[in-house]
C-alpha cells in the first residue's frame, strides 16, 4: 500500500510537480476561501474564476499557449469585470451577486467564442479545465509566487480585514482603510483564480478555493483556524486526486475537486461545529413520564 502511495510521486518529476503545485495553490487560494465564505462571497469566487477565461482566450489568440499572455489576460479581464459589476452595485438598485452573475455569464460566452475562433476542441477543454499534471517550472514558479504574496498581503492587513468582515460599519466609523482592504481582497482572488488556471482550468480552479474553506466552518471558529484546516484539507484533497487520478488514470482537475466535495459533505455531516450528526447527539432528549 505504501508503494501505490509514493510510488508515483518518486517515479514521475511530473507527479512530483503536480504535488508541489497543488500544495501551493492549497496554502495561497484556501484562506482567501475563508474569507469569502464569512463575507458571504462564495459565488464571487465563481464569477471571477469565470471571468478569467475571456482574457485568457485573448492571450492565447495572440501569443498561443503562453502562460504570461494567458495569465496577464486573465488577470486584467477579472479585475475589469469586478469593476464592472461593482460600478452597476453602486450605480443601480442591483444588488452585487446578480452583477458578478450577469458579468461572469457574458466573461464565460466570449471566452468560448474566442477560442473557438482559432483553437481546436483541445485548447477549449485545456481552458475550462487546465491539466495539472503538465504544470511545469516556470508555472510551477508562478502558483508559488502568488501564494507566498497572498499569505505577506493577508498577514499585513488580517486586522482590517477581519473588522471589514465581520463589522464594516464599525470600520467606516473609525475611519479604517474598508475600501483598500476590499480592493486587495479582490486583487487577491484574482491573481490566486490566475495562478491556478494552467493546473485546473477555469471551472476547476474555483473548487480548490472554496470547498475547503466551507468545509473548515465545520471544524473551526476562529478565521486562523478555520484557514489551516482549509490549507491542510485542501492539500490532503490535492494529494488523494493526483493518486486517484493516477491509479484510475482519470482527468487530475475533476479528481482533486471531487475529493475536495467528499471532504466537504464528510464535514456536513461529521464535523463538531454544528455538523449533523454532531447536532443530532447534543440534542435534548426528552423521556415520557
Amino acid at each position: 500500500m505504501t508503494d501505490g502511495l509514493l510510488q508515483p510521486f518518486t517515479e514521475f518529476a511530473f507527479m512530483r510537480r503536480a504535488l508541489v503545485a497543488t500544495w501551493a495553490l492549497a496554502l495561497g487560494s484556501a484562506p482567501i476561501g475563508c474569507i469569502l465564505v464569512l463575507r458571504r462571497m462564495s459565488l464571487v469566487g465563481d464569477a471571477m474564476a469565470h471571468a478569467v477565461l475571456p482574457g485568457a482566450a485573448a492571450g492565447f489568440l495572440l501569443a498561443g499557449l503562453s502562460l504570461p499572455a494567458m495569465s496577464a489576460g486573465g488577470f486584467i479581464a477579472a479585475l475589469a469585470v469586478a469593476l464592472a459589476a461593482g460600478w452597476v452595485t453602486r450605480a443601480t438598485p442591483q444588488r452585487e451577486d446578480a452583477s458578478f452573475a450577469a458579468f461572469y455569464l457574458i466573461a464565460l460566452a466570449l471566452g468560448v467564442l474566442l477560442v473557438s475562433l482559432r483553437g481546436s476542441q483541445v485548447d477549449l477543454m485545456h481552458m475550462l479545465f487546465g491539466s495539472v499534471l503538465a504544470v511545469d517550472d516556470i508555472a510551477l514558479w508562478q502558483i508559488a509566487g502568488v501564494a507566498s504574496l497572498t499569505l505577506l498581503l493577508l498577514a499585513l492587513m488580517i486586522r482590517p480585514l477581519a473588522l471589514e468582515s465581520f463589522d464594516p460599519g464599525y470600520l467606516r466609523s473609525v475611519g479604517g482603510p474598508g475600501a483598500l482592504v476590499h480592493g486587495l481582497l479582490l486583487v487577491l482572488l484574482v491573481a490566486n483564480l490566475v495562478s491556478a488556471f494552467q493546473a485546473l482550468g477555469t471551472l476547476m480552479a474555483v473548487g480548490l478555493m472554496m470547498l475547503p474553506a466551507a468545509a473548515a466552518r465545520f471544524w473551526a471558529a476562529s478565521l486562523l483556524g478555520m484557514a489551516a484546516v482549509a490549507v491542510l484539507m485542501g492539500g490532503l484533497a490535492g494529494t488523494a486526486g493526483l493518486l486517484l487520478s493516477y491509479h484510475a488514470e482519470l482527468p487530475s482537475g475533476p479528481c482533486i475537486v471531487l475529493v475536495c466535495g467528499a471532504g466537504y459533505v464528510l464535514s456536513v455531516l461529521c464535523g463538531p461545529r454544528d455538523g449533523v450528526l454532531p447536532r443530532l447527539l447534543r440534542r435534548p432528549r426528552h423521556r415520557v413520564a
